[in-house]
Parts: structure tokens; C-alpha cells; sequence
């Protein structure tokens, strides 16, 4: 029997993530506007003042997810509650490369789903005054539970991940769990164990490259972020959480430390040994078939993996998560330790001509049919609690549950570098492809992204934001 939405969150811990993602955040900046004032009289059926004539206009990231939910779904809700509104839908794969333009126009869409490689740099929109403020949204009534406000319907974490200055103006929508997936069906075929220290790693490399298969590969091309998270995240293993906090507050020595260096180390080890320098000049979707044409073991990637790999999945792979093997006999995370978190981003655009429409907008996608339907699409669980009891789960969603349940308490918490300081992301990325290939070795990594944080640390124009934990 597949276990229901319930059984997932209880077995995930998810009500645990309000600590590991809350965040304390410094000012030093000019407040974003909020929406401007209600277009409309609110009322009980309109809470936000929605005008419903004006047009609202949405876009959508059309990655791994598609955007078939949002015509369906959400557009659809939006159109019922609002027939007399136009939509202007509008799907891309390039986010920052459509919409920076418009942003420094000032022609600027209502709703965004900030994601995939080109996202937009929310710092520097927050700086410009263009997120919205969400409060409106999160202290509105539930559409799936009227008697309770939307942010009291959220899973732990949802809201605390939402802030930027202290003011919530980004709506994550998933929850993500980041780790190595691998083809269980092909490791019961070949009598396989999944390795849980590096040796077992290592030994098991030997193993797959006498069968022709990579131990590990990651997209070079579109997609060395992933990489970059399983650096990070590795290094949490090996020296706590206070790793990731230490970079995300731009601490001096924070890449430095110890910890990254062996993280850095050890997977550029596994790359020379038991990978194919072939895939740094593939992207995500050319690598993602490899995996399913078992050619590669393990792919480091998000829950969304398996949606968006659906239409090439054979019936001879079944996706499976394992946590990242344990680097060292001292580390300060179990083997056990897997990363979950929240993603998928949606902002309201604070200058667009639709804001208190954008707000309703996303209100709607909090609703029981939104979130429900957007699971039964695509195979992700929402930040919304208990909607989606009694649907059948995929094997890669049963599988991120019983990893979730191994770890318990022992969640390596997400890095937030990735929105507060883009440039140094975009940095890491660069860095990780050069560790990676041998063009650079683990220390020269470590001291070129120190030197890269500590110049963003040093210049003033950029606002800071901090993290206790």
C-alpha cells in the first residue's frame, strides 16, 4: 500500500524543518513596495481586493515540472474566480534571459516562477523594489481550510524560507529532497549494496567501471549547480550544519574550513577515478537519459527528477534516493543525513499592473485543488499540509520518505547562498566544473571561492543577510 501525504510529512519529519530553515536576516536596504493598494473593495470573497477584470500575466518555468499545471490548474481557478479577467500565459526555459529586459523596461509580468538555470537575481530585485510583499497572502484566509490563515496551513519552514529582510516575498512551493538517486532495480540485478562510506564508494566504482558504467556524473553543460550543491551538502556531513551557515553568512575562512576541502577533494577524486569527463559537455536532460540508459550510477539531483525524466523512464529503472556516502570515520552527520528543504520559487512582481490579482493568484495554488492537482501532475509534494491523502506515490517520492525517516533528526539544511548572493553561485558553479575536470585542484577551489565571498562581504553596495542556523 502506498503511504498517503500524512504518512510522507510524518515520516519526513517536515514539521522539524521550522528550525533548520528559519533565518535571521539583517536590514540595511530599502524596503520593496507592497502591493499597491486593493484595486477593490475586499470583502470575505475577495480578501486581497482583486480586481476582476484586469489581466493577470504568469510565468511559468517550463523545466522538469512543465507548465501544463498551471494552465490546468491554477490558470483554470483563477479564470472561475475571475471570468471577466484575461490570462497571459507565458512558459519558458530562460527565465533570466526573458525577463531581465522587461524588469529594467518596467513592463513587468504579475506572477513568476523564478526557477531553473537563468533565475532571476532576487537580491537585486529586492534592491530595485520589485518583490512584493506577501504578508497580504500568507494572513489571508486558507482557500483549503477557510477558518485558518494561509501561512498557519503550511508545512515547518515554508514561511521562515519565504524572508528576505525580514518580509516574506517569495513563495517556495515544493518540498526538495537533494541527494544521489540511483536505478534500484539494476542494484538488485547485479546483487548490489548502496555504499554508505567512501570506501564502499570507491570499491563499488571498481565494481560498475568493470560493467561500463560510471560511478557518478553530473551535466556540465546546463546543470553544474547540481554539483555544487552535492559539494556543500557533503561538506555539512563531514562538519555539521554550521558549514553551510558559515558560507551563507560570508564568514571569514567559511570555504576555507576543513570540511569543504575534504568534500572538494573527495568527489574530484571520484570523477578522475570512476567518472567520464564526456558529460561535462552534456546538459541535465542528455545526462538524465544516460542515468536511465544505466550508464551512470548515481546522479546528483532534486525530487523533481523523476517527473521530468517520465516520458524517456523505462519500465527497467526505478528510481531510489541514497544519502551521500560518509567521507570520513569523524564525520558530524550520520550517513543517514539527507538534505530537505523547500524550492520551486514564485514571486509577486510589486510594479505590475496586476499585484493584488498576483497575490489571489498564489492563494489559489495554496488551495486543496491546486495542491493536490499539482501533485497528481507532477509527482511533487506542496508546502501544503494534508491535501493529498490517498493518492498513490511514486517510487521515488516512497523512496525519499524512508530516507527521510533513516535520518530522523539528522537534516542537512539548505544553503541560501544560491538567492542571497547569485554572483558567488554563479561563481561556484564556474569553480566546481574546473575541481572537477583536474584544472584546478580542491584547495585552489576553496581558496577561490573564499576570495570570491569575501570580496561580495567586503563591497557595501550588496546588502547582507545573515543565518543562526
Amino acid at each position: 500500500m502506498s503511504p498517503t501525504r500524512r504518512d510522507v510529512l510524518r515520516g519526513l519529519g517536515l514539521a522539524a524543518l521550522a528550525t533548520p530553515l528559519a533565518a535571521c536576516v539583517t536590514t540595511g536596504r530599502d524596503t520593496a513596495p507592497s502591493p499597491t493598494p486593493s484595486a477593490a473593495a475586499t470583502s470575505t470573497n475577495n480578501p486581497l481586493g482583486v480586481d476582476a477584470t484586469r489581466r493577470l500575466e504568469v510565468v511559468i518555468f517550463s523545466g522538469g515540472n512543465g507548465d501544463k499545471y498551471a494552465v490546468d490548474l491554477h490558470e483554470a481557478a483563477y479564470r472561475r474566480a475571475y471570468p471577466k479577467a484575461e490570462i497571459k500565459h507565458v512558459a519558458t526555459q530562460k527565465v533570466g534571459t526573458q525577463l531581465r529586459p522587461r524588469f529594467i523596461a518596467g513592463d513587468v509580468p504579475d506572477v513568476v516562477n523564478n526557477s531553473g538555470p537563468e533565475a532571476l537575481d532576487l537580491q537585486s530585485l529586492v534592491q530595485e523594489g520589485h518583490l512584493a510583499d506577501l504578508t497580504p497572502l500568507f494572513e489571508a484566509p486558507s482557500l483549503a481550510f477557510p477558518d485558518r490563515k494561509v501561512k498557519d496551513t503550511l508545512v515547518g519552514g515554508a514561511y521562515e524560507n519565504s524572508l528576505i529582510d525580514g518580509v516574506p516575498r517569495v513563495l517556495q512551493y515544493t518540498v526538495a529532497h537533494r541527494a544521489l538517486w540511483y536505478n534500484a532495480k539494476l542494484f538488485e540485478a547485479k546483487g548490489w549494496t548502496v555504499p554508505r562510506t567512501w570506501a564502499e564508494f570507491n570499491a563499488l566504482g571498481e565494481e560498475a567501471k568493470k560493467a561500463g558504467i560510471a560511478l557518478f556524473a553530473y551535466p556540465g553543460q546546463v546543470g553544474p549547480f547540481y554539483q555544487l550543491w552535492n559539494l556543500v551538502y557533503s561538506a555539512a556531513k563531514v562538519g555539521g550544519n554550521k558549514v553551510i551557515i558559515d558560507i551563507d553568512n560570508l564568514a571569514d575562512g567559511a570555504w576555507t574550513a576543513e570540511p569543504v576541502r575534504q568534500a572538494v577533494a573527495a568527489w574530484a577524486q571520484v570523477q578522475k577515478d570512476y567518472g567520464d569527463k564526456a558529460y561535462f559537455g552534456l546538459d541535465h536532460t542528455q545526462t538524465q537519459v544516460k542515468h536511465l540508459q544505466d550508464k551512470v550510477l548515481f546522479y546528483p539531483c532534486g525530487s523533481w527528477l523523476e517527473n521530468e525524466m517520465a516520458k524517456d523512464k523505462p519500465d527497467t529503472f526505478e528510481y531510489a534516493i541514497a544519502p551521500v556516502p560518509s567521507i570520513t570515520a569523524a564525520d558530524a552527520l550520520p550517513y543517514e543525513a539527507i538534505m530537505i528543504g523547500v524550492s520551486e520559487a514564485f514571486f509577486v512582481a510589486a510594479k505590475g499592473k496586476n499585484p493584488q490579482g498576483g497575490l489571489d493568484y498564489l492563494r489559489m495554488m495554496l488551495s486543496r485543488e491546486g495542491a493536490r492537482g499539482y501533485t497528481e501532475m507532477t509527482k511533487n509534494l506542496t508546502i501544503v499540509n494534508g491535501l493529498v491523502d490517498g493518492l498513490k506515490l511514486t517510487s521515488a517520492v516512497n523512496s525519499a520518505a524512508k530516507a527521510q525517516e533513516a535520518a530522523g533528526k539528522n537534516t542537512i539544511t539548505d544553503a541560501r547562498f544560491e538567492t542571497w548572493y547569485k554572483e558567488l553561485f554563479d561563481h561556484g558553479q564556474t569553480q566546481t566544473n574546473s575541481v572537477m575536470a583536474g584544472r584546478i585542484t580542491a584547495d585552489q577551489f576553496c581558496e577561490n571561492m573564499q576570495k570570491k565571498a569575501g570580496e561580495l562581504k567586503a563591497d557595501s553596495s550588496i546588502a547582507k543577510q545573515t543565518r543562526t542556523v
